[in-house]
């Protein structure tokens, strides 16, 4: 992995796929993350509650989105709205790469949640040198887990009962891709 992985990320805040940009938060996101964030089946398997005001909304971009490199907004090319988010954590003492998302609902089992992982999952390889990306996923949300998979990673086990998440023990479901299998593809 790079030493300098922040800068990489900064370097990198805007990543163009056929549909989509990832980008730095911008404030005009506030109203499309409000959109999602406020819907109970959106955030139901994030430890995040999300957000009920466009305060808020804006203060989780001030706060959270703006606080590191390597999180970007989701926009949807077409329509120049922001759809979801993808989010890195390096964890260079094991030359890894984790990754969470979250989608609109609206946008859902359309591809652009694997699209942008896909992306990511490049940069990861391809610009920070990394030799892991690896996510989970809460067992009961299987759709995630064929992102997961239509983004190249394997299904690597469950961890029984291993979060309580909004009140419930939640069985994690570990997904990852080593970068030998990933030039292989």
């Amino acid at each position: 992995m790079v030493a300098n992985y922040n800068e990489v990320l900064y370097q990198n805040h805007r990543i163009e796929t056929k549909r989509l940009i990832l980008r730095r938060f911008e404030l005009r996101d506030a109203a499309d993350l409000l959109e999602y964030a406020s819907d109970a089946a959106t955030v139901e398997f994030l430890i995040w509650d999300g957000v009920q005001t466009i305060e808020a909304a804006t203060a989780s971009i001030y706060d959270y989105y703006w606080s590191r490199p390597g999180i970007w907004a989701v926009e949807l090319t077409t329509e120049g709205k922001m759809i979801g988010c993808i989010d890195t954590r390096v964890i260079t003492t094991h030359d890894r790469v984790e990754f969470g998302y979250v989608f609109n609902r609206k946008y859902w089992n359309k591809g652009y949640a694997t699209e942008a992982l896909r992306a990511v999952t490049e940069l990861c390889f391809d610009k920070l040198h990394t030799n892991r990306v690896a996510a989970q996923h809460y067992a009961e949300n299987g759709g995630s887990g064929r992102v997961m998979e239509k983004a190249g990673m394997k299904r690597e086990g469950c961890l029984r009962q291993h979060e309580i998440v909004k009140g419930k023990l939640r069985d994690c479901v570990q997904y990852g891709i080593v970068r030998g299998d990933y030039y292989v593809h």
